[in-house]
């Protein structure tokens, strides 16, 4: 049966509406011819040059990211500069992109809900309401009560393990007692006074900064950064599965696939 990349842009915008992303971001088609034939469709976090050739390698023509590859525009698109050459090398090998970002943060049963969910907590609420749809279902953040009290340190072993992460970093006293938790996935730095205000006495998340970081410490609100690769490539496997079943369901088999290649830039010593 014949899947355009159009078709795969109605589902992706069915499940993280475009209205739904903030302001100064860049969703949708980045690259690419809306009625190409679709062959096969990677999903990653990020479109890099080992996503690109990893797209080549198993015949790919589109690619799903969670990062906008245009997320600024660019004056000039020639081989002088690195965004340049990836655009050069997608149209070279007919490959489409799409990104689905600040979007697919907020949307209910997005990248915010599956991090908390992959964490076993199912009853939560938002923390930053987005009112497009005038309900209280999507926005940026979750926050969670702990179905009983879990200590910090405890809480970051959880975060370890359901994240597959090498390591966290945390503030707090590691024995301190959680109770209700703010889930923010990527970069949740500018909700921490939001997070405060919540009543929460932990935030999870990553990409927080020193100074911010010293603060909500004296503030006793415990953090767990696990990093920002961490609290979102796990999720974002979990939309390509969606979006392999949805296809699937429209007649369309075999045609997502997860990269293994999508990693964490920073390595560790």
């Amino acid at each position: 049966m014949f899947l355009k990349v159009e078709d795969v842009i109605k589902v992706m915008e069915t499940m993280a509406p475009p209205s739904l992303a903030v302001g100064y971001d860049n969703v949708g088609l980045m690259v690419g011819d809306r009625n190409a034939e679709v062959n096969k469709i990677l999903v990653a976090l990020d479109v890099t040059f080992e996503i690109i050739e990893e797209a080549i390698e198993k015949g790919c023509n589109l690619i799903v990211t969670h990062h906008p590859l245009l997320f600024l525009k660019p004056k000039t698109i020639t081989t002088d500069t690195l965004l340049g050459r990836k655009i050069i090398k997608l149209i070279e090998n007919k490959i489409s992109v799409y990104s689905s970002h600040t979007n697919l943060d907020a949307v209910n049963e997005g990248l915010n809900h599956i991090a908390t969910e992959l964490l076993g907590y199912e009853n939560f609420r938002v923390l930053e309401v987005n009112k497009t749809f005038d309900n209280n279902n999507n926005g940026v953040g979750r926050i969670v009560k702990a179905n009983s009290p879990i200590s910090l340190l405890e809480l970051c072993n959880k975060v370890k393990e359901k994240y597959n992460a090498p390591f966290v970093r945390f503030v707090g006293n590691p024995n301190k007692e959680i109770n209700t938790i703010a889930i923010v996935n990527g970069s949740g730095e500018d909700y921490f006074d939001l997070v405060r205000k919540s009543g929460c006495d932990c935030i999870i998340t990553g990409d927080t900064r020193y100074h911010h970081v010293s603060d909500m410490r004296e503030e006793d609100i415990a953090i767990i950064d696990a990093g920002h690769f961490v609290t979102e490539w796990p999720p974002m496997k979990v939309v390509g599965k969606k979006l392999n079943n949805i296809l699937k369901d429209m007649g369309h088999n075999h045609r997502v696939i997860i990269s293994t290649n999508s990693f964490d830039p920073y390595n560790l010593v």
